[in-house]
């Protein structure tokens, strides 16, 4: 019985994975500090009451698993003091405890913020940005971190921990720059960083199968029309998306105001949105 630990489960990203990566043989155990649904008859899982800032807890609720997907973050910008407690502190808990109870595959949920500073070709936002590597299939899912906050900066930081823990501990660690998650685009911004739900539940089941070791970043977006990032890195290791951001187009709200001249920016509006203040 393989055993998958998800943190953060009673978040937006958590309550969308969990019908969506249930499979026979495997239990799921759910991990957040809010409460959550308990099990319906015949559901696999085990829900977990506590807080990243429990070592003694989060150490107990890696015991026993095969894997492990971290989603427990804040999602947003904040304090910096907040997001190096919750985002960077948390996460260096999390990988920690995962080491000490010998967890070989981590999932570390980062963001496209972590790169959003960078520009699309043909493009003029405000403010400018920085031109974003080309390859074959569009930005290389490892391009060095353009954070676009705090927040994104958090991401980035995230992305090293992973890396440090992989190299030094010989653990398999995926970061996920995941884009706009929701269950359809929330506007015209999204169009190009859209992840659907069932998109997103075969991303984090490729990492779960893959056979892969080291450190990976892959960006956590759908097979949109306008994407303007690689999806190569992840058919590597098996992500096939099967969604497309376009057929909203012509539904979701156009963009106005920053949104509008932030357009051409992977981040958007977190590019000029103050720094450190709670959105």
């Amino acid at each position: 019985m393989e055993r998958v630990l998800i943190t953060g489960a009673g978040g937006r990203i958590g309550q969308m994975l969990r019908p969506r990566l249930a499979a026979p043989g495997r239990t799921l155990r759910l991990l957040d500090r809010v409460a959550q649904p308990p099990a319906e008859p015949g559901e696999a899982v085990e829900v977990v009451a506590a807080d990243l800032s429990d070592v003694d807890a989060v150490r107990q609720a890696c015991t026993g698993v095969d894997a492990v997907v971290h989603l427990a973050a804040l999602k947003t910008e904040d304090t910096w003091e907040n997001i190096l407690r919750v985002n960077v502190d948390g996460t260096r808990t999390l990988l920690d405890a995962a080491r000490v109870a010998g967890v070989r595959r981590v999932l570390l949920a980062s963001s496209i913020h972590a790169a959003g500073f960078y520009r699309r070709e043909g493009t003029t936002p405000e403010p400018a940005g920085v031109p974003a590597p080309s390859g074959p299939d569009g930005v290389p899912s490892d391009s060095p971190p353009r954070p676009d906050s705090y927040y994104g900066w958090s991401k980035a930081a995230v992305e090293g921990l992973g890396s440090l823990y992989a190299d030094r501990f010989g653990m398999t660690v995926f970061a996920l720059r995941i884009g706009a998650c929701f269950p359809e685009p929330p506007g015209e911004w999204a169009l190009d960083s859209w992840l659907s739900p069932d998109d997103c539940g075969r991303l984090i089941s490729a990492c779960l199968t893959a056979d892969a070791t080291g450190f990976r970043v892959l960006w956590g977006v759908s097979r949109n029309t306008r994407r303007w990032w690689s999806l190569a890195e992840g058919a590597e290791i098996g992500y096939d998306p099967q969604d497309d951001a376009e057929k909203y187009a012509d539904v979701v709200p156009p963009a106005t105001g920053q949104r509008a001249t932030a357009m051409g920016l992977l981040g958007h509006t977190f590019c000029v949105t103050p720094l450190g203040v709670p959105r």
